[in-house]
């Protein structure tokens, strides 16, 4: 096995394992390094998003879902349940297959695109005559040399100082997607997208939920007028959602978890629960990389710097991804790996920062791309809005899912599309319209003369932009 390598990646998440591929489309001889493993010790690829965030979160908020709708709604159809049960160790069973299926298959993209695969934690040994040479510590250990280097070792989960995550009352991400057994109560720190997720599922499957956020407001960074809507619908389910709580004292015993905090009002509260989960965020990941043993870097933060190209300080190092600067969701990693694979290739690999669009995968489904309302009006930029309800939608009532709408702002004298906010049924799909839209510049109007079928959620999307001109057709 050759140790030289035009192009050596780190870290084998959506970032790293993108990069990797396009890099070796690109001719290039490619190696890539993951540490991460699975029960059996084996190699895991797909990093956080794969093995304990994005792909097991969907499998149980799937499963969570049916089990909701069965209990709660299948009636309303006409279809009659009795005796409906729930077998956790079974739902999780199923999310790890799905887990699986998706390590098999970055697997197999390896082996077809020519990527030399490497099981261990890459770090840095040296950088000398115009090559890097990268130690990877695994089974063996090895050392192994490339032209260029590309970093995504991703992010680990922040902890509230002090509560250091043990994974069994004190949850992370990782922890909440492995809970055996529904807990009677459940808190969240923080309402982030992770924490609304696993309350979400936690809640379907008859936990009592408490989410405990220290900001004033709910989704600080989605346009107010959706998170609004959003906030109704969860409380309406059961969620109970504090806001502008101070976190004080938190103790774990053998009965659960028990947190002091201060409300909004400043009075001095403690609830007890079963699990609690902490979701205020996440930090890159450079433990263990040897960053300063090439002189790479780093911010007050831990991350890497970097320029608008993923350029780190060092020549032909690269970094992409949550250890960058920049929205840490999986597709603008990957985004991130495309471009610079291409950039090394000598090409013109770009990502466009304002048509990334995000989703909140909860019931209902948040999403949105571009700029909300409220970041318009602090830029003074003139705008127009409109927004149309999925109560008005043939589609949703179908559905028997109602609830939510979608807004579009556009510029007022212009009509470019500025950013659309999605809250209702299968918001993550109906994004992608949207970010296209964008892409191309294209203005309300243009999406206001598109043919859209009927009946379809689409037709909601459709009818908020002609709402920008205030001629609504449905509503």
């Amino acid at each position: 096995m050759s140790k030289n390598f035009d192009v050596i990646v780190i870290g084998g998440g959506p970032g790293g394992y993108i990069a990797a591929i396009r890099a070796a489309q690109l001719g290039f001889n490619v190696a890539c390094i993951d540490e991460w493993k699975n029960a059996k010790g084996g190699p895991a690829l797909g990093g956080t998003c794969t093995n304990v965030g994005c792909i097991p979160s969907k499998a149980l908020l799937q499963s969570s879902e049916h089990f909701e709708q069965a209990g709660h709604h299948f009636a309303d159809h006409g279809i009659n349940v009795s005796g409906l049960s729930l077998d956790v160790a079974k739902m999780v069973a199923r999310k790890d297959t799905v887990v699986k299926q998706n390590n098999d298959g970055i697997v197999y993209l390896f082996k077809k695109n020519k990527v030399t695969f490497f099981h261990g934690r890459g770090s840095f040994v040296a950088a000398k005559d115009g090559l890097y040479d990268i130690k990877v510590a695994g089974t063996a250990e090895e050392i192994i040399s490339g032209k260029h280097v590309v970093i995504a070792t991703g992010s680990n989960a922040r902890a509230l100082p002090g509560t250091p995550f043990d994974e069994v009352n004190i949850l992370s991400n990782d922890g909440a997607l492995r809970i055996g057994a529904v807990p009677k109560k459940l808190g969240l720190i923080g309402s982030g997208v992770i924490g609304l997720e696993m309350g979400s599922v936690w809640r379907r499957l008859g936990a009592e939920v408490t989410v405990l956020e220290g900001l004033p407001t709910f989704l600080g960074a989605v346009d107010q007028q959706i998170a609004k809507e959003a906030h109704k619908a969860f409380v309406k389910q059961g969620l109970k959602i504090e806001l502008g709580v101070k976190v004080g004292e938190i103790k774990s015993g053998k009965k659960g978890v028990s947190v002091a905090y201060t409300n909004a009002k400043g009075d001095a509260v403690s609830i007890d629960v079963d699990k609690l989960i902490i979701s205020i965020g996440r930090v890159a990941n450079t433990i263990g990389l040897a960053a300063d043993v090439v002189g790479l870097s780093l911010d007050e933060r831990g991350a890497i710097v970097v320029d608008g190209d993923c350029k780190t300080n060092l020549p032909n190092v690269w970094a992409v991804g949550d250890v960058v600067r920049g929205p840490m969701l999986a597709h603008k990693a990957e985004e991130e790996g495309v471009a610079v694979a291409e950039r090394i290739a000598g090409q013109h690999g770009h990502v466009n920062f304002n048509t990334i669009p995000w989703v909140i995968y909860t019931n209902p489904e948040i999403a949105w791309v571009g700029q909300t309302e409220e970041q318009l009006k602090a830029a003074g930029r003139a705008y127009k809005a409109g927004t149309f309800p999925f109560m008005a939608n043939g589609r949703a009532r179908a559905l028997g899912d109602t609830t939510g709408m979608v807004k579009m702002l556009a510029d007022a004298v212009t009509d470019e599309i500025l950013g659309v906010h999605i809250v209702g049924p299968m918001a993550s799909e109906l994004i992608a319209e949207c970010v296209v839209a964008m892409e191309f510049r294209a203005s309300s109007e243009d999406i206001a003369r598109i043919c859209h079928a009927h009946p379809s959620l689409s037709e909601a999307t459709k009818e908020a932009a002609l709402a920008v001109d205030k001629r609504t057709l449905n509503f």
